[in-house]
């Protein structure tokens, strides 16, 4: 049982995270199958990555330089670590280490597990392999190395024997020349001629002396790739994270993994989870929160739980200080849609508890389509408050004269006008005897509360709204959505009445075995072919007598009746006609 009074408007955003929060938690089922799937995984991922092992190598890589001491030679410019990374993991250095290696298989499945990466600001390469053993690691690792550097010293050399190869072929040409040249001049007499010719030589001479001088220096070039620093060798432990690691990070990953599905769920849930949401919804506080069980029963003496009569106790005395019902006291129950008995439930327990405090209080069940409070109750005809009684009987049978008495145990005795089944709801509800009923209960003491069929199942409680000073709205959370309880604002608001509150629920063990046996789907209304319950063992039953049928009055048939035109002409229009 919890005594909470929840506003309507709530601005604090730490509560609504808060409230927000107790909702997931509902979702328990959910949140509990997202750990438990993130715990499969854990398991999954710590025993396929137990016999996983890493080892690593690095290259440091350079370019053929003739004076690596020159410091005006930048290697970082003459390398692009980019294009060593992807010629690194290419299929030619693949081809080399599966040679190596003597590899069977696909050059793909060897180069799934291979790595390669460039720490920032370096000239290093990274080899990185995963095996399932700790040396097949290593070996792979140190033959993919290997095979990078084969491959790149051999793209160097196959590049200086090209250079060396087209700076030799000039240089026999230009050796050919000097040689005709030579030959020229040593035939030609002294004078202008022969020296022109002469210095076309020296010219020649010089050229040949420069690509002699490239030629040697292509030959000293070093062309290695690069230096292995680090040699891959057998790790001693599994790279995996371990078995209680992964499960750890599973059961982290399966708690967020819960907690979205959960909000998710909240977010699409049509139903209000709290009574923040039913507060919201009906833009009203929330007056009380029944414990299970609550409204099993019709009276808080038959309950063996004290805290329930406590609880309904509660709800008066709110009622009692809300400026809006305290003038006149005059209250209109109803419940969303379905089953009226928690309705029905919380009208008696509430005109107990204002009994108890000394209030003349009349119960008006306008329930007109299944009444059952009079069998239900511990009533019997006994004298009731003078301005109970009506003034005059209604044709349409109700409210009738007899009113009835209930005892209500150690808190007193109220009046009640037993609702009783009528040709014409409508005309029976809007009379003007409903209305002196309900308006001559305006004396100090008074008090009246008024129950009233489901709001979405008819309108019976609509045509009451204007007539009295508040209504309260008695819903299970699980059994209505929030789009209901706004549309019932609407509509009392609508009809010129005012949302006192709400009193929510939980459908006790008698509701959840009717509702099963009935085969009731939520919302639906169920409440129609609903019979009257028994009356508490040792409470004196009413029944009433039954009504007098005159053959010929309309009141024997349920088809259209025919109307004269004298019946139109002096307006004898029964209301069983209309």
């Amino acid at each position: 049982m919890t005594h909470t009074h929840v506003t309507a408007v709530e601005d604090d955003e730490p509560e609504l995270l808060r409230d927000q929060f107790r909702q997931l938690l509902r979702y328990r089922a959910i949140i509990g199958a997202g750990i438990g799937i993130g715990l499969l995984g854990g398991v999954w991922f710590g025993l396929s990555n137990a016999d996983t092992y890493v080892a690593t190598s690095q290259v440091v890589l350079r370019a053929p330089v003739n004076d690596p001491f020159n410091p005006s030679v930048s290697q970082d410019k003459t390398l692009n670590m980019g294009s060593e990374r992807q010629t690194a993991l290419s299929s030619s250095v693949a081809e080399q280490a599966a040679k190596k290696l003597g590899w069977t298989g696909t050059l793909g499945k060897l180069q799934k597990d291979l790595q390669v990466t460039n720490p920032p600001q370096s000239q290093v390469l990274q080899f990185t392999y995963t095996a399932d053993t700790p040396q097949a690691a290593a070996d792979r690792a140190n033959a993919v190395t290997q095979a990078y550097l084969d491959l790149r010293k051999k793209q160097w050399t196959d590049l200086r024997a090209t250079m060396l190869a087209g700076q030799q072929k000039q240089l026999d040409e230009v050796a050919k020349k000097h040689d005709q040249k030579t030959k020229e001049v040593d035939r030609m007499s002294d004078g202008a001629a022969r020296d022109n010719e002469y210095a076309v030589k020296t010219n020649l001479l010089n050229r040949i002396n420069e690509l002699d001088a490239r030629i040697s220096q292509l030959k000293s070039l070093d062309m290695s790739a690069g230096t292995v620093i680090r040699t891959a060798t057998a790790p001693g432990f599994s790279d995996g994270p371990g078995l209680t690691m992964s499960l750890g990070l599973g059961a982290l990953v399966g708690v967020a993994l819960g907690l979205l599905a959960a909000w998710v769920r909240l977010v699409f849930d049509p139903a209000p989870r709290s009574a923040g949401d039913v507060a919201r919804a009906v833009r009203a506080p929330v007056l009380g929160t029944l414990p299970r069980g609550a409204t099993d029963v019709l009276l808080a003496d038959d309950h063996t739980d004290a805290r329930v009569a406590e609880e309904y106790r509660s709800v008066a005395f709110r009622l009692a200080y809300d400026q809006r019902f305290a003038d006149r006291r005059r209250l209109l129950v109803v419940a969303p849609r379905g089953s009226n008995d928690a309705a029905v439930a919380v009208a008696s327990h509430l005109a107990a508890s204002f009994a108890e405090t000394g209030k003349d209080v009349l119960l008006i069940e306008a329930d007109l389509r299944t009444p059952t409070l009079a069998g239900r109750l511990r009533a019997h005809a006994a004298a009731a408050p003078r301005w109970s009684h009506p003034v005059e009987s209604e044709e349409n049978g109700w409210p009738g004269r007899r009113q009835l008495s209930v005892d209500a145990g150690e808190s007193g005795s109220f009046g009640l006008v037993p609702g009783e089944r009528v040709r014409n709801v409508a005309r029976a509800l809007t009379a003007p005897t409903v209305t002196r009923l309900i308006a001559e209960a305006d004396s100090p003491n008074a008090t009246v509360v008024v129950l009233a069929p489901p709001v979405l199942n008819y309108a019976d409680a609509l045509a009451l709204v204007d007539r009295v000073d508040g209504v309260l709205i008695v819903c299970d959370p699980r059994g209505v959505h929030r789009t209901d309880l706004q549309r019932i604002r609407e509509l009392i608001a609508g009809a010129g009445g005012t949302v006192l509150g709400a009193v929510v629920h939980t459908a006790g063990g008698q509701r959840r075995a009717a509702k099963q046996a009935g085969g009731g789907r939520r919302g639906g209304g169920g409440g129609r072919s609903r019979q009257p319950a028994p009356a508490p063992s040792g409470a004196e039953e009413f029944t009433d007598e039954p009504e007098q049928v005159i053959p010929g009055d309309g009141s024997d048939t349920v088809t259209l009746r025919s109307l004269r035109a004298e019946d139109l002409r002096t307006g004898d229009i029964r209301a069983g006609d209309r």
